[in-house]
């Protein structure tokens, strides 16, 4: 069957698309629109309408044709046949107009869209930039300003905005057929211009330098490290100075620019990573589903408060549980605030806001989770209190209720074995603030059930976050890789570079905070409070912490106490170097027997980098995550990681395996294997020329 119909209905040319699921912009449906505009030419419709079947106008380009020989008609060809028709075309938009879909509708004449409908250009999301005339129409409707930030954010607009920016002409509401065939045939009967928005001039006094230099400055700073929305000013930039086949050219080049380059190359592989660390391996599709109707949360606290968010957020009635009333009170005074903030930055409504306090409930008694179908435990990391309250929900829960945990790094079997149900015990780390970060680990434990497994990757998504299944072992995924990390980090302070050097490296390559500076935010003491409950053997050696150990017993915790690595402006939180810490590094160094020595930008950034990669190869080996790129997901969403480098693992693969083999094993030589062991999968991959992404395609 065609995915092009072409009709004419009360005098109008219909071009109806159906390209299911999203309309996507492949060669057939390019091919189709171009043929029904040219045979409107010759026939007696008076003008012409572009719809489309489903539940959206066309989503975008097509993107598994990304990377693939280009089949003609080119989507710039299709816009050129549908921009040089001589007689008016109309664009019928529901559902999203995004991307390609959007610069179709902008070459056609005139936009009609119901007012449920949403239009964007999102591609600097895929490190790209819109390819086919967006850059260069948008700015010609919208005006520069608008254009500007409309395109380097990414971010869809609604029918309703779209029409005051004039991107789109008119709103409905009702049949979006019937409107768009009645909107075309007035303006076939009012003679209305061919409006092509080629030929419209951008005022030269609206789009000065200074507009762009701003722009610049803006985009470096919010999107700090990425090329794209550089590009896509250049472009803006074009259409101002440059007639529109110079403009379109330049746009060509800057796109083609980062299409080849690595920064699309890692977010294309991002978009794709989120999307597969849904799916679990060896797990049937037709797997059924727990009902989740009502969620208990043990601990009011800030985590606990912000997992409550989450569910009441989606209409997910929540009943928080604390050891006393006040704790309760603290806790949903915190929930109210956070709500207040969502609501002064007109993210929600007062309404809304109500709306979701109206089914946060709380208590002091465990008997009040007895019909709740899944509880999370959000209490302090320590394993034994952990099994007490487990065994708490294993007397007072119903039969299957799932019991989750939502512990960092704690051992989820152990917690499982203290109820007498671990088929329903199931880990789910949520990362804080709990609220806005969009991860989550679904920890598996070695009894966890197949429907508890389903159910919590399925209702993950349900609340807004990004799902990824790890297995059960210190730290999981993410807080495991991340203890080689700190340990170089440690290592590399005390054998010779200073916090302020360390954290410039890793922010400059891209992470979002240096890790010292993360250190001094989270609170230097959590990780010492930890370290007091190991054995020597399990801490490691005292040069890896006895730096943070000492700065905590100088009673710096980090910002909370005004310093930790840094001084902070009590104000402002502004970290200040502080050579009294310069002092307490140098007195340890000579404490541990270390001569500290000059240590380049780019030993740190391999150091601490390769110890991820290392490591990470090792928990593939071991199966704790099902796939490289689950890794990548994990460290994007829930660490800071760069989306731009696409992850650790695509990241390496990006370096090439057998370069970061290589120095691996001289830092094995150099520091000892108690650290640089190679991972066995690294050195096979290595040896055999293959990437991770290779590996993972069995």
């Amino acid at each position: 069957m065609s995915v092009t119909q072409y009709e004419i209905i009360d005098g109008i040319g219909v071009i109806r698309l159906n390209n299911p699921p999203v309309n996507a912009l492949s060669h057939a449906l390019r091919d189709g629109i171009c043929k029904a505009i040219k045979k409107a030419q010759k026939d007696d419709s008076k003008a012409i309408v572009i719809l489309c079947e489903g539940r959206t106008f066309i989503a975008g380009a097509d993107i598994t044709e990304f990377g693939k020989p280009p089949k003609s008609p080119s989507l710039s060809d299709m816009l050129k046949v549908i921009e040089s028709s001589n007689k008016i075309v109309v664009a019928a938009v529901h559902g999203t107009a995004l991307g390609g879909g959007f610069e179709t509708a902008l070459a056609c004449h005139y936009r009609v869209a119901l007012s449920s409908a949403k239009v964007g250009l999102p591609e600097v999301k895929l490190g790209l930039l819109p390819g086919a005339g967006g850059t260069q129409r948008t700015p010609r409707l919208a005006g520069v300003e608008a254009a500007l930030d409309m395109i380097t954010s990414g971010n869809p607009v609604a029918a309703k905005k779209a029409e005051k920016m004039n991107l789109v002409d008119v709103v409905v509401d009702g049949d979006l057929e019937l409107g768009a065939i009645a909107y075309a045939k007035s303006l076939a009967e009012d003679k209305a211009q061919l409006k092509r928005v080629r030929d419209i001039d951008i005022p030269a006094s609206k789009a000065g330098p200074k507009v762009f230099e701003a722009a610049r400055t803006k985009a470096a700073k919010r999107y700090r490290g990425q090329q794209a929305p550089q590009n896509i000013i250049r472009c803006v930039e074009a259409a101002v100075n440059q007639d529109m086949d110079k403009g379109l050219a330049t746009e060509r080049e800057l796109f083609v620019e980062l299409m080849q380059g690595p920064q699309s190359a890692a977010m294309r592989h991002m978009f794709f990573a989120e999307r597969e660390a849904a799916k679990v391996l060896g797990l049937a599709k037709d797997t059924a589903l727990r009902d989740i109707k009502r969620v208990g949360i043990i601990g009011a606290g800030t985590m606990g408060g912000g997992i409550a968010m989450n569910f009441a957020n989606v209409g997910i009635p929540v009943t928080m549980l604390e050891i006393n009333q006040e704790g309760l009170d603290r806790g949903m005074a915190i929930i109210d605030k956070n709500y207040s903030i969502t609501v002064s930055k007109g993210k929600m409504t007062e309404a809304q806001k109500a709306q979701c306090l109206s089914v946060i409930s709380g208590s002091t008694s465990y008997d009040d989770l007895a019909d709740v179908d899944l509880v999370i435990e959000a209490v302090f990391e320590n394993v034994d209190i952990k099994k007490e309250v487990f065994q708490k929900l294993d007397r007072v829960c119903k039969p299957g209720a799932i019991l989750a945990s939502n512990t960092s790094y704690q051992d989820i079997d152990a917690i499982a074995n203290a109820t007498k149900r671990p088929e329903d015990v199931i880990g789910l780390h949520f990362f804080s603030p709990a609220n806005v970060m969009k991860l989550l680990e679904v920890v598996r434990g070695s009894a966890s059930a197949d429907d508890v497994i389903a159910t919590s990757m399925k209702l993950a998504k349900k609340i807004g976050k990004v799902p990824v299944l790890a297995g059960n072992c210190y730290g999981f995924i993410g807080n495991r890789m991340l203890r080689p990390y700190g340990r170089e980090a440690q290592l590399c302070l005390i054998e010779g570079a200073s916090p302020e050097q360390i954290d410039r490296v890793m922010q400059n390559w891209g992470m979002a905070m240096g890790p010292l500076a993360v250190g001094d935010l989270a609170g230097l003491d959590i990780g010492y409070k930890a370290r007091q409950a190991l054995s020597d053997e399990e801490k490691g050696e005292p040069k890896t912490y006895c730096i943070a150990d000492a700065l905590v017993e100088m009673g710096r915790l980090g910002q909370k106490s005004g310093a930790g690595y840094y001084k902070y402006d009590a104000n402002t939180r502004a970290r200040i170097n502080d050579p009294e810490v310069m002092k307490v590094v140098e007195e340890q160094a000579k404490a541990q027997g270390i001569a500290r020595r000059d240590i380049s930008d780019d030993e740190i950034l391999e150091r601490l980098t390769y110890a991820w990669i290392n490591e990470g190869a090792k928990i593939l080996e071991e199966g704790i995550a099902q796939r490289p790129s689950d890794i990548d997901v994990v460290y994007c969403f829930g660490y800071g990681f760069p989306v731009y480098r696409g992850g650790p693992m695509h990241y390496a693969d990006h370096i090439g395996l057998d370069k970061i083999y290589a120095r691996i094993s001289e830092f094995a030589k150099q520091h000892g294997e108690k650290y640089w062991a190679p991972s066995k999968l690294l050195k096979e991959l290595a040896e055999s020329g293959k990437t991770f992404k290779e590996w993972a395609i069995k």
